[in-house]
């Protein structure tokens, strides 16, 4: 074809005259932790990641046309939010930090923070949350920057949230709906997309409000818009028939789950069958959990500098240095005051920790509280009842973490391997110590196997621990470690 089409032309004209605000790359915003070649590659996740980011929020672009001539050019505004906290304890260096969390939740959420305050109460004020001074100066600044969103750090009631919202009249969110917000723009796999779903519905069932009266009107049998037929009858108001349908679409969600759990039940008991030893990576959001993972076994799952990049867990097989095989598991990130409504619907994912013989607890090492994100995640795991398991510590971004720091921790947490995913460093050892943590095998076995019977040599190896192997000319002479259910089968040729 000769005749080139037009609007190609007229993108390239555009692209040559418009001021781009680029998008930045996935090199300027990746993990840390990550192990990011120069090149594309599948190992890494940057496929998804490169999915993710195509989605994303672009800063500074308007969606209203300036000049009706103009070739139409629409893109989604940031949300411009201004964050307020309450301090009820500890140190001023706690309060900044989390504030400087929930700057990162709601960067991650897809919004521009303008402004941040926060004050010093015993306790939130049951009204409006800080207070009738700091109310009205708080609408002073969403009115000076022009905020379209006010960000509250801390679980508000539904009459707080009215009442804040009638005071600065912007909308308010508090950090739960903020998290919710952000697991269901992650969320990829129906079950993560489910639980996520839960967990809203949940959250809102106790927020429904109406402007106007709206949701007091009462619904007859002879309604015209339809709502009679299957309400209740007369006297049902709207805001009752809007929560018998959350509780309907509940009921609905949670017979799926049930099925999806059934599903990941049967692969965890298929593994526990086989007996073969499983870990689970826990830690803090952001900890730099995939980039151990993708280290460890080469998973090639997504790998991003962001918050809760993780929801879907992966499982991946690999082996110890003497051939034994075993699982390793990524999991959803923990973060302060995980909301419980995310923490129940997610609690079949959770089982993968509950599950593990052994837990990888990932630490930040160059985060400002990293005791702080070792106690919230402690928490959590308390609340599944995986506290009980063997725990051991990986310390990681060590290329950029307080040397000091780092020797803080080692003091605090004596079974811990200092690593860095981004580098390299101390992956090896990590190895070395989660191969020396996982359960060992309770029947020692010396043997000697015909040689057409490879197939109880090659189960040894998988599941059994190799202490010493010989090949003579009646077959092979092994001395092993095994499961009992194994060493009953190789009692013939003892």
């Amino acid at each position: 074809m000769t005749n080139a089409p037009q609007h190609l032309d007229l993108a390239q004209e555009l692209a040559a005259t418009a001021d781009w605000e680029e998008e930045p790359t996935s090199d300027d915003r990746r993990d840390p932790g990550a192990d990011w070649p120069d090149e594309r590659d599948e190992t890494t996740g940057e496929l998804d990641l490169a999915a993710r980011h195509s989605l994303r929020r672009v800063a500074g672009l308007s969606t209203e046309l300036e000049d009706i001539t103009e070739v139409e050019y629409r893109q989604l505004r940031l949300e411009r939010v201004v964050l307020v906290g309450v301090w009820t304890e500890g140190t001023v260096a706690d309060a900044e930090n989390s504030m400087a969390e929930l700057a990162l939740l709601a960067e991650t959420a897809g919004s521009e923070v303008l402004d941040a305050l926060y004050q010093r109460r015993d306790s939130p004020d049951p009204a409006t949350y800080i207070g009738r001074g700091k109310v009205e100066g708080l609408g002073e600044i969403v009115r000076a920057t022009g905020a379209d969103t006010v960000i509250c750090d801390g679980e508000l009631a539904p009459s707080q949230l009215r009442n804040l919202e009638d005071k600065v009249k912007v909308k308010v969110v508090d950090r739960t709906a903020l998290i919710l917000d952000i697991f269901a723009q992650h969320a990829k796999s129906r079950e993560a997309q489910a639980q996520v779903e839960l967990a809203q519905l949940n959250y809102m069932k106790q927020r429904l409000r109406g402007w106007g009266g709206n949701l007091s009107r009462q619904a007859g049998g002879r309604v015209a818009g339809g709502a009679g037929i299957g309400g209740r009858g007369p006297g049902e108001t709207k805001i009752e028939t809007d929560r018998r349908r959350i509780n309907t679409k509940i009921a609905k969600l949670r017979r799926d789950l049930a099925h999806m759990r059934t599903t990941r039940e049967t692969k965890r008991a298929d593994r526990t069958r086989h007996q073969v030893p499983s870990v689970a990576i826990a830690g803090y959001t952001n900890a730099g959990k995939s980039s151990l993972l993708n280290r460890l076994t080469d998973a090639g799952v997504l790998v991003e500098d962001a918050l809760f990049a993780t929801l879907d867990p992966r499982t991946r097989r690999t082996e110890t240095a003497e051939g034994r095989t075993y699982t390793m598991s990524d999991t959803v990130g923990f973060v302060r005051h995980l909301p419980h409504q995310l923490i129940e619907a997610f609690r079949s994912t959770l089982e993968e920790v509950a599950g593990a013989d052994l837990v990888l607890h990932v630490v930040d090492g160059s985060h400002p509280d990293p005791e702080g994100q070792l106690a919230a995640v402690r928490e959590v795991l308390a609340e599944i009842g995986a506290d009980k398991l063997p725990e051991l510590v990986a310390i990681n971004k060590a290329d950029v973490a307080d040397p000091m720091v780092i020797a803080r921790l080692r003091q605090r947490e004596p079974h811990s391997v200092v690593v860095s995913a981004h580098t390299g460093e101390g992956v090896a050892e990590l190895r070395a110590a989660v191969e020396e943590d996982l359960p060992r095998p309770a029947v020692e076995v010396e043997v000697l196997l015909p040689y057409d019977r490879g197939d109880l040599l090659s189960r040894v190896h998988d599941t059994g621990e190799v202490l010493s192997l010989e090949h003579t000319p009646e077959g092979t002479r092994v001395v092993a470690r095994v499961h009992e259910a194994l060493g009953a089968e190789l009692a013939a040729y003892a």
